[in-house]
């Protein structure tokens, strides 16, 4: 089978969108049954994109230290996508998880260790055998010191990746643009479908903090 090689969608011919966001009503988390937009007292937040965000949501909310996740869309220019929109490759977004942390009990650096041991970095628009913009890893950060902590790690497991036979990391680092909450359905879709499939493409190659 022959695949076209996904490429970002320019910014003036992206899908319009719309003005009201697709998930409209209050959805509670299925874990730890929170509202999925609240961010308790004293938590902060970090935004990863690792593929698919079904795996990837479940892989953060069983991460010890994090209190609440959610699953959205960020890094394009379409406001308030649907999920049609965004695997259509016309939005620009890519499927994100917003992960609320204690820092008391889990660091942001940790949680980028998760991040780069769990996924292929170094696909570009694609992991493992789902392939679209949509599926690309990136950072998406909300403090310069969160910034500095996303580019010194990926330099670390650049050299970490690069030992082990791979390419360069292609993982987008950018300040955090909006984040639109994907629809109900989506959201702790492997609780509620525990038989679902969405694998975490962990490549076992690991960098220990010195």
């Amino acid at each position: 089978m022959f695949f076209t090689k996904p490429t970002m969608v320019d910014a003036r011919v992206a899908l319009r969108g719309r003005e009201f966001p697709v998930l409209d009503f209050p959805v509670y988390h299925e874990v730890f049954g929170l509202p999925i937009e609240k961010v308790p007292p004293g938590a902060e937040v970090a935004y990863v994109a690792l593929g698919c965000f079904w795996g990837a949501e479940k892989l953060f909310w069983n991460t010890p230290g994090v209190v609440n996740t959610a699953v959205g869309y960020q890094g394009g220019y379409t406001p308030n996508p649907t999920y049609d929109e965004v695997c259509s490759g016309r939005t620009g977004h890519t499927e994100a998880v917003k992960v609320v942390f204690d820092p008391a009990r889990v660091s942001y650096e940790q949680l980028l260790r998760v991040f780069y041991e769990n996924h292929d970095p170094t696909q570009g628009f694609r992991q493992g055998n789902d392939r679209g913009t949509q599926y690309r890893s990136a950072l998406y950060t909300l403090t310069d010191e969160q910034a500095a902590t996303a580019q010194r790690l990926t330099a670390e497991y650049q050299a970490a990746f690069a030992k082990a036979g791979y390419p360069g990391i292609t993982t987008e680092i950018a300040p955090a643009g909006p984040f639109f909450l994907a629809e109900g359905y989506h959201q702790q879709y492997l609780e509620k479908n525990p038989r679902g499939y969405c694998p975490i493409h962990a490549t076992g190659v690991t960098c220990n903090p010195s």
